[in-house]
């Protein structure tokens, strides 16, 4: 952590200035997490900070319960049940809950900065629902192929289809269908981490035909019929054979597994579309960082 006065942003470490306009003032012990705190004192704005004025995690009373809560959410846990493994209250946890979803976004797009450029992607969408069945919604997620590395994903509404059609319109009218947009928005961030001459496979939805084409121009898209799903996999392994986009479905099945929300046959349901985004964010980081790296072939030399 670089230290910087917060009212006139001067650097601690300057060594081309003889004296220092930022000194060590002492420490506190804080008493939530149990650790001694530097102070700091600024010689040009007369000011007083310390490191936990810099931290993310400034003014939370309870930030050692952060991690604990994030995997908690990520290990099949629904909101009010963390609350009562951890003992603390429901509010406690939706606030960990949004502020640690902000800190995986920003951990996602480093990480994808620091990995080489994807050869192979899998882009599909899984479906479930806020509220009600009769208002769907649509996870559009993209995945490396064979590392299974979540390289980005963008979550929108869409209209009710098949038996519930009618339904739907009848209690709560026309839906506005924004799969076309978040496409639009998950492609044109992720491209910059995709090389030129890609290999980008999907099922044969015609909507992904164009979208691709554009913004992956140079790429080969291949477009495989959907089968099946079996029981096991919550539905989206297949049931026989080989399956071409088996790294995005067991990431699917697997996510269906991790977060509570969109577990199958469940009583818990997303009230908000972006509380569904903030828990994929959480599921995408911890799946990420827990992946186990490929195995490489050694050559002999010589």
């Amino acid at each position: 952590m670089k230290i910087k006065c917060p009212k006139c942003q001067t650097s601690f470490r300057q060594p081309e200035e003889v004296v220092k306009t930022i000194r060590k003032y002492g420490s506190f012990y804080r008493i939530s997490d149990r650790k001694k705190v530097q102070r700091f004192y600024c010689k040009l704005c007369d000011g007083h900070f310390s490191v936990a004025t810099l931290s993310k995690c400034y003014l939370q009373k309870k930030r050692q319960l952060n991690h604990k809560v994030a995997r908690q959410l990520v290990a099949g846990t629904s909101q009010r049940e963390c609350a009562r493994i951890l003992k603390i209250n429901n509010k406690t946890v939706a606030r960990k809950f949004i502020f640690m979803a902000g800190l995986a976004k920003i951990k996602l797009e480093r990480l994808n900065r620091k990995r080489h450029p994807v050869r192979e992607l899998e882009v599909d969408d899984l479906e479930t629902f806020e509220h009600s069945k009769c208002k769907p919604v649509s996870v559009t997620l993209a995945v490396e192929h064979k590392s299974r590395w979540i390289v980005g994903y963008e979550v929108a509404q869409m209209p009710a289809k098949g038996l519930l059609t009618k339904i739907a319109l009848r209690k709560y009218g026309k839906r506005e269908d924004k799969r076309s947009q978040a496409r639009e928005v998950l492609f044109s961030r992720i491209r910059k981490y995709i090389t030129p001459g890609a290999i980008i496979k999907s099922d044969q939805n015609p909507h992904y035909i164009n979208d691709v084409g554009r913004f992956f121009p140079k790429s080969r898209h291949l477009k495989y019929k959907g089968r099946r799903g079996a029981i096991v996999g919550q539905g989206e392994l297949k049931k026989q054979g080989f399956d071409p986009l088996f790294s995005l479905n067991h990431t699917c099945a697997m996510s269906r597994y991790r977060l509570s929300r969109l577990i199958r046959k469940t009583w818990n349901t997303t009230k908000k579309i972006e509380r569904l985004d903030m828990h994929f964010a959480l599921m995408s980081l911890y799946h990420n960082l827990h992946l186990k790296p490929p195995k490489t072939t050694h050559f002999a030399t010589g």
